[in-house]
């Protein structure tokens, strides 16, 4: 009787350990509270660092801005964008009238309006326009033995002498190509100073002329 009404049994007491100790847990209760604890503070801590790391990414990337966005677009080229308006100018072309004026089958082509020259081959434009001056009295005497214009019409190349003198004048006519009657030549000349009928070229234009037409060569002048 004094065993069953005292201290009770051993597994009443493991059981009941709330009641028979005055409030105190179990040490089994209190190991899994404590494991519980322990993985809600290291899935708080998991958070806590992604988060983090989430926001620094996020502080990292730069908005996008009007004044970045124009440049993007600026950088981007654009499939529909079009070609700038100004071309090249028309001194440094050949223009379709002049083509139209010059026979495709011509190796050197002047053209005494616009004061320019240029060489073809098989009727397509190797070299050039280039600047000229021709004689001083193109278009405003005919063309003759007295006269210092320039003659217009087709001719071929006569002869070339790179270091030619005028025989009527004694001035010097380098890099000379013939051409018409009456001594008419390319030749390196001043652009400013008119010559006695010959068409004058820069340096290395003349050069340029001299080394690439042929005697025969056809040559048109036109006005």
């Amino acid at each position: 009787m004094g065993t069953v009404g005292g201290e009770g049994t051993a597994e009443t007491q493991e059981v009941c350990g709330i009641g028979a100790h005055g409030g105190r847990h179990s040490a089994a209760t209190t190991s899994r509270a404590r494991s519980w604890w322990i993985l809600m503070g290291a899935a708080l801590l998991v958070l806590v660092l992604a988060g983090g790391t989430a926001w620094t990414l996020g502080a990292g990337a730069t908005p996008p801005t009007r004044a970045n966005a124009s440049t993007a677009a600026q950088d981007t080229p654009s499939q529909f964008s079009t070609p700038s308006a100004a071309g090249p100018s028309p001194a440094t072309v050949v223009t379709a009238s002049q083509r139209a004026r010059c026979a495709p089958s011509a190796a050197a082509c002047v053209d005494l309006s616009t004061k320019t020259a240029w060489l073809q081959d098989g009727g397509q434009v190797s070299f050039g326009p280039v600047p000229m001056l021709p004689g001083a009295e193109t278009g405003l005497a005919p063309p003759g033995p007295t006269s210092s214009a320039t003659p217009t019409g087709a001719f071929h190349v006569l002869r070339k002498k790179a270091d030619a003198v005028s025989s009527e004048f004694g001035d010097p006519m380098p890099d000379a190509v013939f051409f018409a009657p009456g001594g008419i030549a390319f030749h390196e000349g001043s652009l400013t100073t008119s010559s006695h009928g010959c068409i004058h070229l820069p340096p290395a234009a003349s050069t340029t002329f001299f080394d690439r037409l042929r005697v025969g060569d056809p040559v048109q002048v036109f006005a």
